[in-house]
């Protein structure tokens, strides 16, 4: 097993470094932390199927959707619980 820091890695995936941290971050990318850098292994680049990479990239996808719509209910509905204080209050 072959490890290389962020910066070679980047460059094998053919991304830049901050695009691998963001995934390594995200769970898309098995990373090993060695004092402040993050290592990835060659082998676990290998495993994967571009099939298995789709999945993981729809997932995450979805999952940051999941979490902007949560976001956007539950500001609803605190505006919602707001008004209707406000309305009970004027009456």
């Amino acid at each position: 097993m072959r490890l290389y820091r962020a910066g070679k890695a980047s460059q094998l995936f053919g991304i830049s470094k901050p695009t691998l941290i963001r995934k390594i971050k995200s769970g898309v990318i098995k990373a090993y932390r060695v004092g402040r850098e993050h290592s990835i292994s060659k082998s676990d680049d290998e495993k994967k199927t571009p099939e298995k990479e789709l999945v993981e990239a729809l997932l995450a996808i979805v999952t940051s959707f999941a979490g902007k719509l949560y976001e956007m209910r539950s500001h609803k509905k605190k505006r919602l619980v707001e008004a209707v204080k406000n309305a009970l209050r004027d009456d």
